[in-house]
């Protein structure tokens, strides 16, 4: 199945059924009464969260939805029936925007969730409704009321525990290959991985999830490379395991170079934020904030690289980040102590979640 995170679609709530104008004729009734009934009401349009989508291609297919019209009133005050209301089926993780792409409707993350996103039509009053002591013979009923519409923009954020990062072609999907089922394209040239990749890992007789995103590049902040469109993706990451080539020439300047894309992006996310969710570009460890995650430092290809190397360079990232580890992701060697920290991290960040309601009080604690 193709991977698609984002489609724009137009929505239209049905209209509301006319009511009727009707009299009541019956033999030996001379003057029967107004009996018209009301319209029935438009069928409205919800979304609904599906736990076993992981992708919007669907929306690639249909872009408009309509949602069933109102069936008018009839005579004998009969009300019409109401139109069928249409459901848009999103994957978990998706958000829903208005057409600006900056004001967020509804995020959906939860397991049947569900969400209004317009309402149908009022039906209109038959010519029962109107009749009074004075009027006793109404010839007035109503067109029901037209239905809402709009284009909106779904855009899907993939929940995973944890998600890679690092520089094309330093071994992510070598490494999600190793400790998954997965089995991502794998080849000796960067750019690669095209789309994001999961992968359900094992550990501690308990399951997380990893979100392999492709790789970045210097300047990614700036539109360059393939990273930055899938970088939403480990927004809901409650960690990021940052895969470094250890055979490269310059290790350290390529941790430094991730890091500073990571800080970009954050701060662009930031700053984009109160506009749709309403949240103060002031917290620095807001949810938005991809720098501010738990970080594990893998220096994958160890066995291109000499022990002396491997000591003056475990010194030179331990300075910074305490979680740094010598793998070998195509050997698969030590990588169990990568997945046992990891999982301590998942673990405290799912406690966190459920401690805490609020996306602010969340970040602090895992920050």
């Amino acid at each position: 199945m193709k991977f698609l995170d984002e489609a724009k679609v137009f929505i239209k709530s049905g209209n509301g059924g006319a009511g009727c104008l009707s009299f009541r004729r019956e033999k030996f009734i001379e003057f029967g009464g107004p009996n018209g009934g009301n319209g029935g009401r438009g069928g409205d349009i919800w979304a609904a969260a599906v736990s076993n989508l992981n992708t919007l291609i669907d929306y690639r297919y249909q872009q408009h939805f309509k949602a069933e019209s109102g069936r008018p009133g009839e005579g004998y005050n009969r009300t019409g029936a109401k139109g069928a209301s249409l459901t848009l089926k999103v994957p978990l993780g998706t958000q829903i925007f208005e057409e600006d792409g900056r004001t967020l409707i509804v995020d959906i993350h939860t397991p049947g969730q569900t969400a209004l996103l317009l309402r149908g039509g009022d039906g209109g009053f038959g010519n029962e409704h109107y009749k009074t002591s004075v009027n006793q013979a109404p010839r007035r009923a109503d067109s029901g009321w037209p239905g809402e519409e709009k284009g909106v923009w779904l855009r899907l954020k993939l929940i995973a525990d944890v998600g890679l990062i690092g520089l094309p072609n330093a071994g992510k999907s070598t490494f999600l290959q190793a400790v998954s089922r997965t089995k991502p394209k794998i080849a000796d040239y960067p750019f690669t991985t095209l789309h994001p990749q999961l992968g359900v890992v094992s550990c501690f007789e308990s399951e997380f999830v990893l979100a392999d995103l492709p790789g970045l590049i210097q300047d990614a902040h700036l539109g360059r490379g393939l990273g930055p469109k899938f970088l939403k993706h480990a927004e809901r990451c409650g960690a990021l395991l940052h895969i470094v080539d250890a055979s490269r020439e310059d290790p350290w300047g390529d941790y430094q170079t991730i890091r500073h894309e990571l800080m970009a992006y954050s701060q662009d996310a930031e700053e984009s934020a109160p506009a749709s969710l309403g949240v103060p570009s002031s917290f620095a460890s807001s949810p938005f904030s991809l720098a501010a995650k738990p970080e594990i430092v893998a220096l994958n290809k160890m066995e291109l690289v000499s022990e002396k190397e491997q000591k003056k360079l475990a010194k030179k990232f331990a300075a910074l980040n305490p979680n740094v580890f010598f793998i070998s992701a195509a050997m698969r060697e030590k990588l169990q102590p990568v997945l046992e920290k990891i999982y301590f991290f998942v673990k405290q960040s799912r406690e966190n979640k459920e401690d805490s309601s609020s996306p602010l009080n969340a970040a602090e604690i895992s920050a």
